[in-house]
């Protein structure tokens, strides 16, 4: 029997009501056997200061900690300004740091977006995954899920009712747990 594969779920939205969040919990519904999800939420981790690099403020100490303990990270995000949201940005900024200490190196990783326009987070996954790279990250590169006008495939609670988007969800995370099985 395989290992089970401990997946750590971020979403780059604070905003409650977040599509990219809620694709996070059909993640979690859709879950190959072989695997776990667990999320954290970015609210309260405060701007990069390269001063406190090495003495970190608890909760960027408590995400650290949790990206290593996980066997693969899986990312909602939305998109912002053609990129990604700088809270998501402030966050792999911080567990990069201090020198020698990259809590991303060699974590396997997908990326999956959401959002209400036609492009769906597509520009932001690119530069995620640009950011992966020099983070010595593995990434999952097909399937790509990008959900585009999601007020059209989530119901009123939050739930992803598109059944192709599901099926492409399912793919991803049977990519990303083969990945980090391996």
């Amino acid at each position: 029997m395989a290992a089970e594969v401990n997946i750590l779920g971020i979403a780059g939205s604070l905003r409650k009501g977040s599509y990219n969040k809620a694709l996070l919990r059909a993640a979690a519904e859709l879950l190959p056997d072989a695997a776990t999800l667990e999320t954290f939420d970015l609210e309260g981790i405060t701007p990069f200061n390269q001063d406190l690099e090495n003495d970190a403020p608890g909760r960027v100490k408590e995400f650290k900690g949790k990206i290593l303990a996980a066997d693969a990270v899986l990312i909602a995000t939305p998109e912002y300004n053609f990129s990604m949201p700088g809270i998501l940005k402030n966050a792999i900024d911080w567990a990069s740091r201090p020198s020698g200490g990259n809590a991303w190196n060699g974590k396997t990783v997908a990326v999956m977006s959401a959002s209400t326009g036609m492009l769906g987070g597509a520009r932001a996954q690119y530069h995620l995954r640009q950011t992966f790279i020099s983070l010595n990250m593995r990434c999952v590169v097909q399937p790509e899920l990008i959900v585009t006008f999601a007020a059209q495939k989530f119901d009123e609670n939050g739930r992803l009712t598109d059944e192709a988007t599901r099926k492409i969800l399912q793919r991803l995370l049977k990519e990303l747990v083969g990945l980090a099985g391996k």
